[in-house]
């Protein structure tokens, strides 16, 4: 079953355009996103949002885990836990599998890595937003014969969406059980 993931610049709204799909398409999506934690309009990190409701500190600058992404420390165990977690109840519940995002930070788990793996190899659609810098397992999952990768930008992200949806739609209705 083929794949959409998403890539562009950090802040061109793969993340907006993945949560207004999902509520768009109305349908049984399980996975997670990411979402910027802020305080004095300052950016301090990241969490990691399950669609469940659940919630971890995905990476923060308080953190003072070795692991790090600029200068921010990443909290491998809320991606080998509540993220992979969240893919692998998503292969076996839901309709659409939600992976946001694909990037340098979730890329420190190998159980998230082998969650994308399982997802991609599902049968079901999945949605997701991929890293667009250059990365082994990102360029090799960008390379996929059943992944279509489309970049987003400021100025296409409002024409992307009827057509991300359309073809979400027609993915979901030939999906198993779809």
């Amino acid at each position: 079953m083929p794949a959409i993931l998403l890539t562009g610049r950090p802040g061109c709204g793969k993340t907006t355009l993945i949560r207004e799909t999902i509520r768009a398409l109305g349908v049984a999506a399980g996975g997670f996103y990411t979402e910027e934690v802020r305080a004095g309009g300052r950016r301090l990190g990241f969490d990691l949002v399950t669609l469940a409701g659940g919630r971890a500190t995905l990476a923060s600058v308080h953190s003072h885990s070795p692991l790090r992404v600029s200068k921010y420390g990443v909290e491998r165990e809320a991606l080998d836990g509540l993220g992979a977690s969240a893919i692998r109840s998503a292969i076996a519940e839901a309709s659409l599998i939600v992976v946001d995002e694909i990037g340098k930070m979730e890329l420190y788990s190998e159980g998230f890595r082998e969650a994308v793996l399982a997802a991609l190899n599902s049968g079901k659609p999945v949605l997701g937003a991929i890293m667009l810098g250059p990365h082994p397992f990102a360029d090799a999952l960008k390379a996929r014969r059943d992944v279509e990768v489309l970049t987003v930008t400021e100025e296409n992200r409002s024409q992307l969406a009827p057509a991300l949806r359309e073809r979400l739609q027609r993915l979901l209705g030939s999906a198993p059980g779809g």
